[in-house]
Formats: C-alpha cells, sequence, structure tokens
C-alpha cells in the first residue's frame, strides 16, 4: 500500500465515524424508545441544549417530541459555540457564547434557561441535552465571582496543561449552574439528561461540568488543582471555592447516548472493511500531545519493522484527549500538535499515515479540526526554508501543518466526543 492509498483509507474512516457520531440519530432512537417518560407527563415540558452539539441535538429532540406529544407546547433554549447553530428551532431561544472561556453572551444565554426553569412544579420535566463544550458554554459565576475573574482563570487553567476532570473541578466550585446546581434550581421538577460524553471514563459529574449531576469533587480539591499548578487567585475565589457542591440529588435521571468508545469501536469496524488488521490501543488517552506523537511513532515503527503489534496492513485506533503545555506563541490544538510531534518522529518513512482529529472539528482556537501527517510532512516544511522543530517548540503546530498541505479542515461536525487517532501502516 502507497501513502496515497493510505490517505485516501484514513479520510474514508475519519468521514464514516463522523456520520456515526453525528447527534441526530443518537437523540431520536433514544427518545422513540422512551418516549413514555413523556407521554404520561401531567405537567409541563421544558428543554435546555448546551455545548458544541447543542443545536443539532435540540433540532433532533424537537421534531420527535412535536409528532409525538403533539398536544403539548415545549420551550427550549439552546446554547453553543459560535458558528454552530444551523438556524431557528420553533418555540427555542437559540444563543451563540465564547467557547474555550465564556464570555457576556454565555451570562445572557444561561440566565434565559435559569429564568425558563424557574419556580418549576414537581410534575414538571426538563429534558438537559449535553455535549461538550458545555462548561464553557453554560456558566452563572456565584455571587462575588465576576466573569473576568472565570475568564482569567479559565485561560490559566486551559494553558497550564491541566487535563478537563482538573479544570472542570475547579469551575463547578465557583458556579450557580455547574457541579449539580443546576439540578437544584429546577428541583422539585425533574431533570432527564441525555449525554454526549467529552470526558474520557465518561465522568458524569466531569462532563459540562455536571449540572445535573451530584458531584464528586471537593472544595479542597479545587484548591489542590490550582495548587498543583502554580496559579494565584484572590481572597474572593478562595472564599467561593470553600462553598461546596451537593452531593446527592433526587430529581435526575441520566443517559449517556454517545461517547468516544463508540467513535472507536465504529473506526475499527470501518479500518477492517478496508481490509487493516485493527487495534484499538485505548479509548482513554491522556498525557502531553508532544509525547502521545512520538509514542505512536514507535508504535508504527515497530508495526513496520516486526509487525507489532499487529501485521500489516495495520489500523491502530485510539481516543481520549491530550493537553497542551503552552511556551510559545503560536496557534495550533492538540491534535495539530500530536500529529506534528508525530510526522517529525518518523520524518522519510513511507507508508505510515496518521490523523488525529477533534470529533467537534474545531481543534483549539483554530478553523481546523486536526492533521493528517506522514513521512513526508517535515521534508515539506523544510523545503519551505523552514523547520518543524521550531513551529513545535512555538506550539504553532497549525501553520506548519498549513504549510505542508495537512491540515485536517471539516468545519463544525454538531457532535463533540473528544478525540479520535487513526495511524495505518502499509
Amino acid at each position: 500500500m502507497g501513502d496515497r492509498n493510505l490517505r485516501e483509507d484514513i479520510k474514508r474512516i475519519i468521514e464514516k465515524v463522523k456520520q456515526k457520531i453525528l447527534p441526530d440519530n443518537t437523540v431520536k432512537m433514544w427518545l422513540e424508545k422512551n418516549i413514555s417518560k413523556f407521554q404520561d407527563l401531567k405537567g409541563n415540558l421544558y428543554v435546555v441544549a448546551i455545548g458544541k452539539a447543542a443545536w443539532r441535538m435540540a433540532k433532533a429532540a424537537n421534531d420527535v417530541l412535536r409528532h409525538m406529544i403533539s398536544d403539548r407546547v415545549i420551550h427550549g433554549v439552546v446554547v453553543t459555540k459560535y458558528n454552530h447553530s444551523e438556524g431557528n428551532i420553533e418555540n427555542f431561544e437559540i444563543y451563540e457564547a465564547g467557547h474555550p472561556v465564556p464570555d457576556e453572551n454565555t451570562l445572557m444565554a444561561t440566565k434565559r434557561a435559569l429564568e425558563l426553569t424557574n419556580s418549576l412544579k414537581e410534575d414538571d420535566v426538563v429534558l438537559f441535552l449535553i455535549s461538550g463544550g458545555g462548561s464553557a458554554l453554560f456558566e452563572m459565576p456565584v455571587d462575588g465571582v465576576s466573569l473576568e475573574d472565570i475568564q482569567k482563570l479559565t485561560e490559566a487553567l486551559l494553558k497550564s496543561g491541566a487535563n478537563i476532570v482538573e479544570i472542570n473541578t475547579v469551575r463547578k466550585h465557583l458556579s450557580k449552574v455547574k457541579g449539580g446546581r443546576f439540578a437544584q434550581h429546577v428541583y422539585p421538577a425533574k431533570i432527564v439528561s441525555l449525554v454526549l460524553s467529552d470526558v474520557l471514563g465518561d465522568r458524569l459529574d466531569s462532563i459540562a461540568s455536571g449540572p445535573a449531576y451530584p458531584d464528586g469533587t471537593t472544595s479542597q480539591q479545587a484548591i489542590d488543582v490550582l495548587r498543583k499548578y502554580n496559579i494565584t487567585v484572590s481572597e474572593k475565589i478562595l472564599n467561593a471555592l470553600a462553598q461546596e457542591t451537593p452531593k446527592e440529588l433526587s430529581n435526575v435521571e441520566t443517559f449517556i447516548i454517545g461517547s468516544v468508545k463508540v467513535a472507536c469501536e465504529n473506526a475499527e469496524k470501518f479500518a477492517s472493511q478496508l481490509g487493516y488488521n485493527t487495534f484499538v490501543l485505548t479509548t482513554t488517552l491522556d498525557c502531553e500531545a508532544k509525547e502521545a506523537g512520538k509514542f505512536l511513532a514507535s508504535i508504527a515503527k515497530e508495526i513496520k519493522n516486526s509487525d507489532r503489534p499487529v501485521k500489516k496492513p495495520a489500523a491502530i485506533i485510539l481516543g481520549g484527549e491530550t493537553v497542551v503545555k503552552v511556551k510559545g506563541s503560536g496557534r495550533g490544538g492538540r491534535n495539530q500538535e500530536l500529529a506534528l510531534s508525530f510526522a517529525l518522529a518518523i520524518e522519510g518513512l513511507e507508508n505510515i499515515v496518521l490523523c488525529s482529529f477533534g470529533t467537534d472539528g474545531t481543534d483549539g482556537p483554530t478553523d481546523a479540526a486536526g492533521g493528517i501527517v506522514d513521512g513526508q510532512t517535515a521534508h515539506k516544511i523544510r523545503k519551505a526554508g523552514l523547520s518543524p522543530e521550531s513551529f513545535l517548540e512555538n506550539n504553532d503546530s497549525y501553520n506548519a501543518l498549513k504549510i505542508a498541505g495537512d491540515l485536517l479542515i471539516t468545519g463544525p461536525t454538531g457532535t463533540n466526543v473528544n478525540d479520535l487517532i487513526v495511524l495505518l501502516v502499509g
């Protein structure tokens, strides 16, 4: 198999997986199977959708519910990332806001969701549609903490190398809606949560910072995260962190309808159909992006030279979420940085291709979803008279891969279930 075929195959695999993980079908299938939860409803039904997949999830839910329980009016609020809305939804208010750092629109949208669900009765139900990005998009700081405080702390945590669980541990204790507090707000009404997981191990109290799930973290753990990464905060933030989140909630039901495990299973199936010997290495990848790139390069070399751990043609599949310690001033995201690191480590080798793909279609603050690289990627950068090592050191993987023509640009996919990495060795 030549590089050209490997590249075509990897693109084919990614495209098929992308179609499988779109939230529309998963939401519709779950609701159609469980519609009795809403058909027998005595009170009112409200829908709140948060995250990068919020619009698609809300549209799918509205289509099913209007058809199957047409006797009642459903009101809803959608809060999603900029450019992730695809139009109007009847009886829904749609907001776009900042991600990965919340902004004024975040507060305005969250305020409307709180107003919609205020003073509910015991017979009322909130259908809560949660997807990745919800931590930034659904936010109302506790009294005494400002939006600017949240913004600065979020930026510091993102640059520190802290993982998503650690970041959300801190954010939950500074919020009126995170860490189970949204469920407290709608009580005594019931919340039925449908979740697209973007957290490793599908930890429900961390997905979107768990607005409607009992919080398994403590105030002390939040403070420990700040100490671990040497992040200094004001006395008012320390005081806010000391307010404990709810550890028990009696009005919630939660169902995971999509995750990176499902994405990896589909990638394995499609690769096998194309004739590859497949191996899902992990669905919980969690380390520095640069180190993951070098590690995967060592696996590629082992397969190429020794047919281990699987024989050629081989497809190694991983899911998870790496981190980037930002030291430079460049542009990029964790998938692009992983891909560039991998490309440097396999420079000059043939019949090896890797794709690292952010399933939401946006990797870091860029328009790329990730990168597709091979043994020629680094060479193409050098041919332009530039140093790929310098790009990597400056956290400028976006511009490096752009020069090589190896960016993966999909546009927003409408979903988010962590990152998918596919390595092909021919």
